[in-house]
């Protein structure tokens, strides 16, 4: 694992959920909520620092995997996270992806943060820059509503390109 202080924020989003903190927890957290919101993935985590945590495809695939950095419920859980499919996503050094729970009134407000070590290319965060708002809304609607919409997705095409470009 790298160092986290070497990582630096490169994406942010914020979103505000009418729910308490430790629902928003249990969805970012368990795979009952995430297979719901986040493409059918299942997530496990080690809920200690340092811990294992992994995002496994609907076939049982290592979609993306890494290290627990802080799991701190119901307010911070920060992972990094190394995308292990598709294959060429493999050669990406990993990133840290962090969220931040809290209170604002009758709902929380969740920030998620995806931070890197290197100047990664723009046509790269491209694909989180589609996905991870894809995610989030996922998140939020169905926590309020029970339901997530299902969002029709691909990875943008200038981010795959310049992923088959790197060594």
């Amino acid at each position: 694992m790298s160092d986290p202080a070497k990582f630096k924020p490169k994406t942010v989003y914020v979103t505000y959920i009418a729910a308490p903190p430790e629902k928003v927890w249990q969805a970012l957290t368990s795979s009952e909520f995430t297979r719901k919101y986040f493409w059918d993935r299942t997530i496990e985590i080690e809920p200690k620092r340092g811990g294992a945590f992994v995002l496994r495809l609907p076939d049982g695939r290592v979609n993306v995997q890494g290290k627990v950095v802080e799991y701190d419920p119901p307010r911070k859980l920060s992972v990094t996270w190394h995308v292990e499919w598709p294959e060429d996503f493999r050669k990406l050094p990993e990133c840290l992806v962090t969220y931040e729970i809290a209170p604002a009134g009758e709902a929380v407000r969740l920030t998620m943060t995806e931070s890197h070590f290197w100047e990664v290319p723009e046509a790269i965060l491209s694909g989180g820059k589609t996905g991870w708002p894809a995610v989030l809304s996922g998140l939020k609607s169905l926590l309020e509503t029970g339901k997530a919409p299902v969002i029709a997705m691909e990875p943008p095409k200038a981010m795959i390109e310049a992923i088959r470009t790197l060594r």
